[in-house]
């Protein structure tokens, strides 16, 4: 497991964000929580200077949702996961869109990585 640090003021952030999901993170959090795949994970979990949605320890492992928001933040999006990659972490990303429409596939896609792992 890493050691990763987090700067202190976006723990706030953080809580704020766990109570205000989206239903496209509701929705992949009840797929994940109390250990339903195999691992722990965290949801909106501070990293370094980042909150990122879903964060599993074990794994040194990521998951992005990335709503419409994302769409003019490409650039941002990119820098943020090689920042991630380099502290040791995999991070999976998954439109919003995706995940209300095909919540299966996105779950699926989840266990095909931690089955290599």
């Amino acid at each position: 497991m890493i050691k990763l640090y987090y700067n202190p003021k976006l723990k706030h952030i953080a809580r704020k964000l766990r109570k205000n999901m989206t239903l496209p993170e509701v929705l992949l959090w009840n797929q994940l929580k109390r250990k339903k795949l195999g691992y722990d994970f965290h949801r909106q979990k501070p990293i370094d200077n980042y909150i990122v949605d879903f964060y599993s320890p074990e794994l040194n492992l990521v998951i992005e949702i990335d709503s419409e928001v994302h769409l003019d933040k490409g650039k941002e999006d990119a820098s943020r996961q090689i920042k991630l990659e380099s502290l040791g972490l995999h991070v999976l990303r998954f439109q919003a869109s995706h995940v209300l429409k095909n919540l299966k596939d996105v779950v699926d896609s989840i266990m095909n990585y931690i089955d290599k792992k």
